[in-house]
């Protein structure tokens, strides 16, 4: 018999798969008619799924924005800010230093908040320690007397602050800090010795335009318009986003933490998060030999 009058031979296999592909089309076309493929067994409607488990808890960070707009409706100094950080679960990521950069548009060379690694342990038993590192925000600074016109000092909330326009760049408080936490304003950018030339995209021009505008610390905008004026020069420090918590929002490092490591609050709200941690035997501070005080604490 010729090819052209073989009947065709069809595989239980390729009879199974045309009979799936008649199926789906048929399904399709009842879809789009409005009416389910079985008629027999209802679609699911939303109140049918599942509800979350009742123990399930929100996330902290809405507790503590809650918390927040409770404090900013005391007077300024019935606040007592505090940041916990819980070392437990630092996984090192450095997302909170990162956050902090671009909120104050730090330059080369001025971190506020470093994390410090450490390895500890003894071959082969060892492990990684990560130790995000602020300004300790101390009830009794060592930093605020030296200063020789005042820049510095602790405002009426108990944060340690910078006056960029009264800062004469002595850099004393520097040398005084017991925790490395304050830094130099060098005016360096980061787009310095990118190269100019004609036919780039983007050059030194256009990307130095994003260092040059103004941040908001201390909720007054300061630009870097040149190698002089402030903060250019300026001692610089962690000042617990100060701009942000004023206008009902969390520290940049808080929001960013990805595994909620880092807590705020006041610590003078009973209620608070904050004051529920700082009352737990495994709390400690850094360096409290020195009778600083410092209103960052640590969870181990």
């Amino acid at each position: 018999m010729a090819d052209e009058e073989r009947p065709t031979r069809i595989s239980r296999r390729n009879f199974i798969k045309i009979i799936g592909v008649a199926g789906a089309a048929l399904a399709s076309r009842q879809l789009l008619r409005g009416r389910p493929a079985n008629a027999s067994r209802p679609a699911i409607e939303p109140a049918e799924l599942p509800a979350p488990p009742k123990n399930s808890q929100a996330d902290v960070l809405l507790r503590m924005q809650e918390e927040l707009a409770r404090a900013l409706k005391k007077p300024p100094a019935e606040r007592r800010w505090v940041m916990v950080i819980d070392l437990r679960k630092c996984v090192g990521c450095h997302a909170c230093t990162i956050a902090c950069v671009a909120e104050n548009k730090l330059p080369p060379g001025v971190v506020y908040r470093p994390v410090i690694e450490k390895e500890i342990g003894t071959y082969p038993n060892v492990s990684r320690l990560f130790v995000p590192r602020p300004c300790m925000q101390c009830e009794k600074p060592p930093c605020t007397p030296v200063c020789p016109v005042n820049a510095t000092y602790t405002n009426e909330e108990g944060v340690v602050v910078v006056d960029y326009e009264q800062c004469i760049g002595c850099r004393a408080c520097i040398t005084a800090c017991p925790y490395g936490a304050r830094t130099s304003d060098f005016g360096y950018t980061y787009t310095e010795e990118t190269p100019v030339a004609e036919g780039l995209i983007i050059g030194r021009e256009k990307a130095d335009d994003y260092e040059r505008a103004s941040n908001f610390e201390y909720g007054k905008g300061y630009d870097r318009p040149g190698e002089h004026g402030s903060p250019i020069g300026n001692a610089r420090k962690c000042h617990f986003c100060l701009h942000r918590l004023h206008e009902g929002l969390l520290p940049a490092c808080v929001t960013t933490c990805i595994g909620r490591a880092t807590l705020f609050g006041d610590a003078n709200d009973p209620d608070s998060l904050v004051a529920e941690m700082i009352s737990k035997p495994n709390v400690t501070v850094l360096k409290e030999e020195l009778g600083t005080k410092p209103r960052v604490y640590y969870l181990v």
